[in-house]
């Protein structure tokens, strides 16, 4: 069964928001809520969402630049009641596909609804034998409730994957998402196992966590290898046993959910680090699913840019657009670092940029202008070629923060990996910051 659209609404909860709960449910969406789009963005990366309708007076502009910049895809309408057409602009112009205003209409729901559904991507497109066996072996082991881990680089389509396997499960509730990097563990925690009133100071009534929530569904850790020791302990347990506690609570609570991990970081290698437990990693990893790179899936890589060519030239009401030869021999020359979102982004800058009736190499930027033939070279992996002639020091501050990079600005995991401590490896980024060079996440 395929699973339900999702939508977030962004707002001060009120009798307008309510009834736009009410009708999205009937159409068929799973609702989901936030005050701010601080709490929205919180919602997004813990489940993500197909389509959000945002408050008008909220600030849209910002929220727009966070989802860009944290790479979601989502369609965004503004909402309001008795807005001014000045603000109704704005919020378009900030990147908004749309106003809807409040009260809300059932067939302005159903059709946002409805234009989501026709605009989901099929979950794949391509042929490639490294995909048809992650395919395959994902086929196999949907209608089982086996833990799954996904493998594979950053935007390669590791949680398009987990979908597919949820969809074809059978499972009746929706796959849930927690994302485990760039979270504080008492957050996660509290985030994955719920708690109870008096857990800890502001826990003033009983939280049910999302491993409660998704009963009989599915629960998808994203990048499970950020995980503290503590939260690693408590998840193995969990598979172990089926059950699980909330905090500070007595009650024991039945664990029934598929659960689903991903990682772009070789547990193997946190293992040996001792950065990662290697009972955990053998209970979530009793099947592994690699997804392959798309520079690894030859065609694929021509079908995959034409169907977003498509795909961004109807949703955006512009006429269609082809690839000049040249056009297309640069997307398959690119390594593409950043897999298909990459190739996604790639491809509708340049149906909403390109000014030619095809679409031509120069066409072809990165999200600040910078041209694809500047970014052909894969920086995933040090090339020894590329080390001589360059100092040791120069060497050092790439591996480290390539390596800081490959575990999502984790700076524990990093520092097993490198073999080095957390202080130095702080105090490393320190001295990078004062030399000008650009860190991500900052220290």
């Amino acid at each position: 069964m395929a699973s339900a659209i999702r939508m977030l609404l962004i707002g001060a909860p009120g009798s307008e928001f309510r009834l736009a709960a009410e009708l999205a449910r009937s159409a068929g969406a799973e609702v989901a809520m936030a005050d701010t789009p601080q709490d929205g963005l919180i919602e997004l990366r813990q489940g993500g969402a197909d389509l959000v309708m945002i408050d008008v007076e909220a600030d849209i502009t910002g929220f727009m630049q966070s989802i860009r910049a944290e790479r979601f895809t989502i369609a965004v309408l503004a909402c309001g009641i008795d807005a001014p057409a000045e603000r109704a602009v704005a919020a378009i112009r900030a990147g908004a596909r749309d106003y809807v205003p409040l009260p809300p209409q059932r067939e302005l729901i159903a059709a946002a609804i409805a234009s989501v559904v026709e605009r989901k991507a099929p979950a794949w497109i391509g042929g490639h034998p490294a995909l048809a066996r992650a395919l395959s072996l994902a086929a196999a082991v949907a209608p089982s409730g086996a833990p799954v881990l996904i493998t594979g680089e950053k935007g390669s389509g590791k949680e398009v994957t987990a979908r597919a396997v949820h969809d074809a499960s059978g499972r009746v509730q929706p796959m849930l998402v927690a994302e485990c990097a760039g979270v504080a563990p008492d957050v996660l925690e509290s985030e994955l196992f719920g708690h109870e009133a008096g857990a800890f100071p502001g826990a003033v009534a009983r939280r049910i966590g999302r491993l409660e929530k998704a009963g009989h569904g599915t629960i998808l850790l994203r990048e499970v290898g950020a995980l503290s020791p503590a939260l690693q302990a408590k998840l193995h347990e969990v598979l172990q046993k089926q059950q699980f506690r909330r905090l500070a609570g007595d009650e024991v609570v039945p664990f029934h959910a598929r659960l689903i991990a991903t990682t772009s970081i070789d547990l193997d290698a946190l293992v040996h680090a001792g950065a990662f437990r290697a009972d955990l990693l053998v209970r979530l990893g009793l099947v592994r699913i690699e997804v392959p790179p798309l520079r690894e899936r030859g065609d694929d890589i021509i079908a995959l840019a034409r169907y977003f060519a498509k795909r961004h030239a109807e949703a955006d009401g512009v006429p269609p657009r082809a690839f000049t030869d040249e056009a297309m021999a640069l997307i398959q020359r690119h390594s593409w670092p950043g897999n298909i979102r990459e190739l996604d982004e790639t491809v509708h800058r340049a149906i909403l940029l390109g000014r030619a009736a095809a679409i031509q190499p120069g066409d072809l930027v990165s999200a600040d202008g910078t041209p694809l033939v500047e970014l052909t070279t894969d920086n995933s992996a040090l090339d020894i070629n590329s080390l001589v002639g360059r100092t040791v020091e120069e060497v050092e501050r790439e591996l480290i923060l390539q390596t800081l990079e490959r575990c999502h600005g984790n700076r524990t995991s990093a520092s097993n990996i490198l073999g080095i401590s957390v202080r130095t490896m702080r105090n490393k980024l320190r001295s990078f910051i004062e030399a000008g060079i650009a860190v991500s996440p900052a220290p």
